[in-house]
């Protein structure tokens, strides 16, 4: 592959990564609904009541 044909596909892929990096970044920023944070202290509940170790 020749200089002229590199380029092109080093913007692309850079193109690509930062479309990735956004996606994926909205993804971790995004809050656990509700009724899973509702869930999890259930749970945490249950095993502090039922005297549980790991």
């Amino acid at each position: 592959m020749n200089e002229q044909q590199k380029q092109p596909n080093e913007g692309l892929r850079r193109q690509i990564d930062e479309n990735l990096r956004r996606v994926f970044q909205a993804q971790v920023e995004e809050d656990v609904p509700d009724r899973f944070t509702e869930l999890l202290n259930k749970l945490r509940q249950q095993d502090t009541k039922g005297g549980r170790t790991q």
